[in-house]
């Protein structure tokens, strides 16, 4: 990738790759179970922005890794995205029927389906990331494995998704709900942002330092900002059931702070993870860049 380049062409080459990728690995998977391959391939390939993904891309492009050693992290991290929304799209969780402008798996595949997709994508996760064919060394390998397995357990995604669940018909005060979404989003996007920058090998701690910053306030950034556009977008501009925080009685930022506050608090989480990125030498134009995409997409 060029120095310099705009977030746009980088984002659409790198979603392009990736998921050419991960649907050369769901094709070579056997054809013994085939509603489960079905199942697999409509939840990870069918559309999606793949932020967690670009993000991998352009925090490994710092150190000139490897574009197809990239792929291994960038679809591991993306295989357990697709995992959780399976799962948060069911109705023991959130019970939405749209995703990404198309019926949700549990409704296209029923619960138990539904289930087993979400399971089978989290081990593929890690099928991915320790096949050797990535080129990576085993102690990369392992390091990856880490952040990857805490982004999405007990401490990231899951243990966020259960304090979400908790806090339904509840209102939050602003540091509780901060907490919820550093894990429940957050997590993963910080996990995307550090696996890219170690993808090729151990890093300059101050750097590791520095990324790690700027991926909790992008994270942050980017789940305000999601509130927001719950409030104020469709569900056809969305691609998924807007309003579901609204009927589920969820406190949000812009209940807490109104729509105009939380559009404040997402960009100046946003000017504080570009602010992150100045400790770093290398050009850091895409994750700047990316940091103000979140505070002004539409969907």
């Amino acid at each position: 990738m060029v120095s310099g380049m705009e977030l746009g062409a980088f984002a659409s080459s790198v979603r392009e790759r990736v998921t050419s990728f991960m649907r050369s690995y769901v094709d070579y998977l056997s054809n013994d179970v085939p509603s489960l391959k079905e199942g697999v391939a409509y939840a990870l390939l069918l559309g999606g922005k793949r932020a967690r993904p670009v993000l991998a891309f352009a925090a490994g492009r710092l150190y000139g890794t490897p574009e197809s050693m990239l792929d291994y992290a960038a679809a591991a991290v993306e295989c357990v995205h697709s995992y959780s929304l399976v799962h948060d799209d069911m109705p023991e969780m959130d019970n939405d029927t749209m995703r990404r402008g198309n019926p949700t798996v549990h409704v296209k595949f029923g619960q138990a389906g539904a289930l087993l997709i979400g399971d089978t994508l989290q081990a593929l996760a890690f099928q991915i990331l320790s096949d050797p064919r990535s080129g990576m060394a085993p102690s990369s390998c392992a390091r990856l494995t880490s952040i990857l397995a805490c982004g999405a357990g007990y401490e990231g995604m899951c243990g966020g998704q259960s304090l979400d669940l908790e806090a339904e018909h509840q209102h939050l005060a602003l540091e509780p709900l901060r907490k919820l979404h550093s894990k429940k989003t957050g997590a993963l996007i910080r996990a995307a942002v550090l696996m890219g920058a170690q993808c090729g090998g151990e890093r300059d701690p101050g750097d590791i330092e520095a990324l790690d910053a700027y991926a909790r306030h992008v994270g942050l950034a980017f789940q305000v900002w999601d509130d927001v556009m719950d409030v104020t977008e469709d569900s056809a501009t969305l691609g998924k059931n807007a309003g579901s925080d609204l009927e589920k009685e969820k406190s949000t930022y812009p209940s807490l702070l109104g729509i105009e506050g939380a559009k404040r608090c997402a960009r100046e989480a946003a000017d504080a993870a570009k602010d992150a990125l100045l400790a770093i030498k290398g050009d850091t134009s895409l994750l700047s860049q990316f940091a103000d995409f979140t505070v002004s997409r539409d969907h």
